[in-house]
C-alpha cells in the first residue's frame, strides 16, 4: 500500500508550482532531494501528477523495505509546473502545434521548430530560476536544506531535461523520458517527413546557429580527456524510450546516448522499451523511481 502523498501549491514570481511529498519519510534534520518533473507538449503539470505520485510510491516501497535493514535515505519531493505557453501560462495555442502537410491548414505552425526549441530552452531556464528561490518558499525558517537537485521530463519535458543537465552544474541526476538530446537530428527527420527544408522560414539561420552552439548535442559530451569541459561529466542519467515511438524515435538520440561520457563518478543507463510508443509507461515510472532511490536517495 502506498503512503499518503501531500500536495502543496506555491506561487513563485507568477509561476504556479506544485510540490509532492510523503510525510512519513526522514527526520527534518536530514536533507531533502528535489526532483523537477516536466510535462509534455500540449499538456500541463496536471499530466505530471500521476507520474509524480507513482515515483513517490516506488520510493516509499524502497524506503520501507531497505530502511528496515539499517540503510538511511534522503527525503524526496517532486516539483511540477506548467512549461512556457502551456497550462496556466498558455498565450498562443498555435505555438504548441506542429507542421501539417498543408501549409494553408490553420493548424499548420510554420514556426514549429522555433517555438518548440524556445519553449524547452525557456523551461530549462525556469528550472534553474526555481532552484534559486524554491528553498526560501518551502523553508522560510530554514527548516530543511536541499541535498540534491534532479530533473526528469516526458517528451518536450524530456528535451528540456537534457538542456537542464547540460546547462546547470547543480543538477546531478536526470531522467529524460521519450525525449531527445539532439534537436537537429530529431527535427531534420520530422521536417523531411513533411517535405520541409532546413532553411527559412521554418529554420532561420539565427535558430540554426543558436542550436549548433547551445544544444546538448553541441557540447563536448564525448570528452573524457578533458572532463572539465564536458557538462555531463559526473552526472547520473537514465534514458527511457519506447521502441515503437514514431514521434521521438530512439534513433534520433541513440548516437548521443551511446557516446555520452559521464566518468567514473557518473552513471549512464538507457532502456528502450519494446512495444511502447510515445508515452510514459508504468514500467518507465517504476524504473525512474528505482534509479532515483539507488543513485541519489539511499545512503549506506
Amino acid at each position: 500500500m502506498s503512503s499518503p502523498i501531500s500536495k502543496q501549491t506555491l506561487v513563485i514570481a507568477g509561476i504556479i508550482v506544485n510540490v509532492f511529498s510523503q510525510p512519513d519519510a526522514a527526520m527534518p534534520s536530514d536533507p531533502v532531494d528535489v526532483l523537477f518533473l516536466l510535462h509534455g507538449r500540449m499538456g500541463s503539470q496536471a499530466d505530471s501528477e500521476p507520474i509524480a505520485r507513482g515515483i513517490l510510491d516506488v520510493v516509499h516501497e524502497k524506503r520501507k523495505n531497505e530502511l528496515a535493514r539499517g540503510a538511511k535515505a534522503d527525503d524526496l519531493i517532486v516539483v511540477t509546473f506548467d512549461q512556457r505557453n502551456h497550462g496556466t501560462r498558455l498565450v498562443d495555442e498555435l505555438a504548441n502545434l506542429h507542421w501539417t502537410d498543408d501549409p494553408k491548414d490553420p493548424k499548420h505552425n510554420v514556426r514549429h521548430a522555433i517555438d518548440m526549441y524556445a519553449i524547452q530552452t525557456g523551461t530549462a531556464s525556469d528550472v534553474s530560476f526555481l532552484m534559486d528561490f524554491l528553498p526560501a518558499y518551502l523553508y522560510p525558517n530554514d527548516e530543511r536544506r536541499v541535498g540534491q537537485w534532479m530533473v526528469a521530463g516526458v517528451s518536450l519535458g524530456g528535451h528540456a531535461s537534457w538542456i537542464v543537465l547540460k546547462n546547470d552544474p547543480r543538477v546531478k541526476l536526470g531522467i529524460p523520458i521519450i525525449g531527445c538530446p539532439d534537436y537537429l537530428a530529431l527535427m531534420s527527420a520530422r521536417a523531411a517527413a513533411h517535405h520541409i527544408p532546413l532553411g527559412p522560414p521554418h529554420f532561420p539561420a539565427s535558430l540554426l546557429a543558436y542550436i549548433r552552439a547551445h544544444d546538448p548535442a553541441a557540447a563536448p559530451h564525448t570528452s573524457a580527456a578533458a572532463p572539465g569541459e564536458n557538462p555531463f561529466w559526473g552526472k547520473k542519467v537514465l534514458v527511457l524510450c519506447g521502441a515503437a515511438d514514431e514521434l521521438v524515435p530512439w534513433a534520433a538520440g541513440e548516437r548521443f546516448v551511446r557516446e555520452l561520457e559521464v566518468g567514473g563518478e557518473g552513471r549512464k543507463e538507457w532502456v528502450v522499451e519494446e512495444g511502447t510508443g510515445h508515452r510514459c509507461s508504468e514500467e518507465m515510472v517504476r524504473r525512474a523511481g528505482e534509479f532515483l532511490w539507488k543513485e541519489a536517495l539511499v545512503r549506506a
